[in-house]
């Protein structure tokens, strides 16, 4: 079979730079910089030196300077979690999350998480958001309310039907009290699994803890809701058996009895022309049973863990938004942002003087939002921080043995450092460069990855 592929020609300015990187005469460290990054998009660029001296007699051990290195400055990965910021720091992001909730479904023995973990009960559920008026959508074996079939990548699914009777200022107010709204539920959730089991929350706390780890996604209407991974445990945790009377058909009554009171829900003061407006999570509620091994109808942990941390690495970007702050409304013309999209922002703009306390300006570019894309509660398994710090520890291992510090007890030796920021990013024939590296990084990656899934279905 024969494939096509277009190449487009550089602009000669741009391929002068790049000759001009790839034959300077430190090409080869700046490059083996990019791949510690991981083929960071927008890598920190920073300036300083290290000494390692032994604390009994002052020898000086090693020392590094930025002063050797390409233009005199280290790179180091951006960290963004947005993918489209960043595709390398959201891939080790995803990662992080994808351990950090697989973890509590399955066990980590290096972090203290038993494998029986998996014996307790636990579902997976997802809140949505109210209607806030008719949108564009593909309902199954029927045409859209507007007469259309909507193809799958349709810009106009999730856009509003009318869109001026569309309730855009009770959108973006929903999404800034969402986390509010997620609060009362899990505090909703441990009273009713404490009636359901015949005790009081105090009795509760002695027998069992309910656990959580959660993700927050954007629908196309630019609502925001949650999936989260929902756990009872005994009262040690994790590493705790829970009460025999906890099963996976009462934790799922108890979300729904949870999700329906009428103490989950959050309300927002009257404001000038704005009424008084109380929220609550929408009709579509979905919850299910959690499974170590699927049937094909089933939701895995595995399955569970892949999603969740897709959509740790997502934003509101999907909705036609931007994925960095917004200065003005001329930005939004001169980024050509969707009417939608340019509607929901508009009217963050326009209830900030109304509610100033809840910087809906700010927060204009999440269409209102402002919590964490990804969260858990405390002991429902390791942390994000401690799984960087894994990393962090193996990379400062590598580090000993290349300065040949390894064999000398870290206790004896004295680190003396200055650093200084010295700015961000690539040149225009460094993007280019860095974007093969990147991409060679992927590859490398898919190929691992695939081979690994080969050695686990034989």
């Amino acid at each position: 079979m024969t494939r096509t592929v277009t190449v487009t020609p550089l602009e000669p300015g741009l391929l002068a730079d790049m000759v001009k990187v790839a034959g300077a005469p430190g090409y080869h460290r700046w490059a083996d910089q990019i791949r510690r990054t991981g083929g960071c998009s927008d890598p920190i660029h920073i300036t300083g030196w290290t000494v390692a001296k032994d604390r009994a007699t002052s020898e000086i051990l090693s020392r590094y300077s930025t002063a050797d290195e390409p233009g005199a400055r280290l790179r180091i990965a951006c960290g963004n979690r947005r993918a489209s910021r960043c595709p390398a720091c959201a891939w080790t992001y995803s990662g992080d999350t994808y351990h950090l909730i697989r973890g509590g479904l399955a066990g980590d023995d290096r972090r203290g998480i038993p494998a029986t973990v998996r014996e307790h009960p636990r579902v997976f559920a997802t809140l949505t958001a109210p209607s806030f008026g008719p949108v564009h959508n593909r309902p199954t074996g029927r045409p859209c309310r507007c007469g259309s079939h909507h193809r799958e990548d349709s810009p106009e699914l999730g856009t509003a039907l009318d869109p001026d009777t569309y309730d855009y200022s009770a959108a973006v107010l929903f999404n800034n009290h969402a986390g509010q709204l997620w609060q009362r539920f899990t505090t909703r959730l441990r009273r009713e699994i404490a009636a359901s089991a015949g005790l009081t929350q105090r009795e509760l706390k002695e027998v069992a803890r309910i656990s959580y780890g959660k993700v927050a996604e954007f629908q196309k209407r630019g609502a925001i809701h949650f999936h989260a991974v929902i756990r009872v445990d005994g009262p040690g945790g994790p590493a705790a058996p829970p009460p025999a009377w906890a099963t996976t058909e009462l934790l799922d009554r108890a979300t729904r009895a949870a999700v329906a009171h009428s103490y989950t829900s959050v309300t927002v003061p009257a404001a000038r022309d704005q009424p008084a407006r109380t929220f609550r999570w929408g009709s579509q509620l979905d919850i299910r049973p959690i499974k170590a091994f699927g049937d094909g109808s089933d939701i895995t942990e595995q399955a569970v863990a892949s999603y969740v941390a897709k959509y740790a690495t997502k934003a509101a970007e999907n909705t036609g938004t931007l994925d960095r702050r917004i200065g003005n409304r001329e930005a939004l013309v001169l980024l050509d942002v969707p009417d939608h999209a340019s509607r929901l922002v508009g009217a963050c703009l326009d209830l900030e003087s109304l509610y100033p306390d809840r910087r809906l300006a700010a927060w204009a570019h999440m269409l209102g939002f402002r919590g964490h894309f990804s969260t858990k509660s405390r002991r429902y398994s390791t942390t994000l921080g401690a799984l960087r710090q894994t990393r962090a520890d193996y990379r400062a291992a590598q580090e000993r043995e290349a300065r040949g510090l390894d064999d000398v007890e870290p206790d004896t030796v004295l680190v003396l450092a200055s650093w200084q920021y010295a700015g961000h990013g690539h040149g225009p024939g460094e993007s280019v460069l860095a974007a093969t590296i990147a991409r060679g990084i992927q590859l490398n990656r898919r190929t691992a990855r695939e081979a690994l899934q080969g050695e686990q279905h034989e």
